[in-house]
């Protein structure tokens, strides 16, 4: 998505976040600083009022989704940004945006956990970011980059996808991510004109007033609301599963299944595996959700089983496991804490199974 005639600079990954959210229109920014994300408002801090917008580190995250709650329903395209036990403490506001159908961009740069945890990488807050971390029926739309390029193009298209679906949209990085340098395309600058938002609250002169809420006490309300959410849910799974499938020889018979981070060690491991003559591809999802089980039928033909690497005990890999329905053996392997994932433990496991699907290699 980065501008192809834009020259490349060189860019930490959450300054090419920032300069892609400003280059998409965002004009507001509220949060409070966590590692390993703080470079990220730091750099919004410096940018935003020389584009006109507005920055506010606000008292504490509870604090900071309500206003980005406060200002969505305004119509300004808005944006916070925090690390895992932050995020958790704005799931409340996160349920309120989303149950009032606001659109709005919310990144997590997870940490280790649980509790306050440790500021190396981790990928711990799958089931939060993809099975509703907070209270209600609600989904959130998640993208998971796995470069500093990807940063910057999914941020990017965050804002246009909430928009478009009036729901927040949740990028989900790391604190590798977003630390690493490395060179980036920036995207072309959009319009600031926001598109037209007869929902939003900007004065009732000339029409009937906005009301912008969740709250609705009548049963029957709030069942309506709630299957007109689910309609949505179904239109945006329908239309944004993501994902990549990396099978260089066009042969493989075992797949890596992993995200981010760890999708760059699984890239590793599939070279050396490949290698040692296990034939072996990648499958990364990049919407977490929706999602994306049509990546698992596409090669289910030819693939003799799964192997799920994540920095985690085991989150990811139940919706993979739901995805191949037990036509294959869907294996882990999982390190935590922080603890990256080695390559060559990784071609390990893939030689324990390649010899449990009963095949034998040179």
């Amino acid at each position: 998505m980065g501008d192809s005639q834009a020259p490349r600079v060189l860019m930490k990954g959450l300054e090419a976040m920032g300069e892609a959210a400003i280059r998409a229109g965002c004009r507001y920014f509220f949060g409070y600083p966590i590692t390993p994300q703080s470079e990220l408002p730091e750099y919004m801090a410096r940018r935003l009022p020389e584009v006109g917008g507005v920055f506010l580190q606000a008292e504490s995250e509870v604090a900071a989704i309500n206003m980005v709650f406060g200002a969505a329903g305004a119509g300004g395209r808005v944006m916070t940004s925090s690390s895992s036990p932050g995020i958790s403490l704005k799931q409340e506001g996160i349920s309120y945006i989303a149950g009032a159908e606001l659109p709005c961009v919310i990144v997590n740069m997870m940490r280790g956990g649980p509790g306050l945890g440790g500021i190396h990488p981790s990928q711990s807050d799958y089931f939060q970011a993809t099975k509703g971390g907070g209270h209600g029926d609600y989904r959130l739309l998640v993208l998971a980059p796995a470069s500093v390029q990807e940063l910057a193009d999914l941020m990017f298209e965050a804002f246009e996808l909430s928009e478009r679906y009036r729901n927040p949209v949740l990028v989900l990085g790391d604190g590798l991510l977003g630390q690493m340098m490395e060179p980036v395309r920036l995207p072309p600058e959009q319009a600031v004109a926001p598109p037209n938002r007869p929902w939003a609250t900007t004065g009732a002169r000339g029409r009937a007033p906005n009301l912008v809420s969740s709250f609705h006490i009548d049963p029957a309300e709030l069942e309506a609301l709630n299957l007109r959410l689910q309609e949505k849910y179904r239109t945006i799974r329908a239309e944004q599963t993501r994902f990549a499938v990396e099978d260089p020889e066009g042969d493989a018979r075992l797949f890596l299944v992993a995200y981010g981070t760890a999708a760059r060690v699984c890239r590793a491991a599939m070279r050396r595996a490949r290698a040692e003559g296990i034939p072996t591809g990648l499958i990364r999802p990049i919407s977490l959700w929706p999602f994306p089980d049509a990546a698992f039928e596409q090669v289910m033909e030819r693939a003799l089983g799964f192997l799920t690497v994540e920095l985690s005990l085991g989150q990811m890999v139940e919706d993979v496991r739901l995805a191949v329905a037990g036509r294959r053996p869907v294996e882990f392997y999982g390190r935590t804490g922080g603890m990256l994932p080695d390559p060559e433990a990784i071609v390990e496991r893939l030689h324990l199974l390649w010899e449990k699907v009963g095949v034998r290699h040179g």
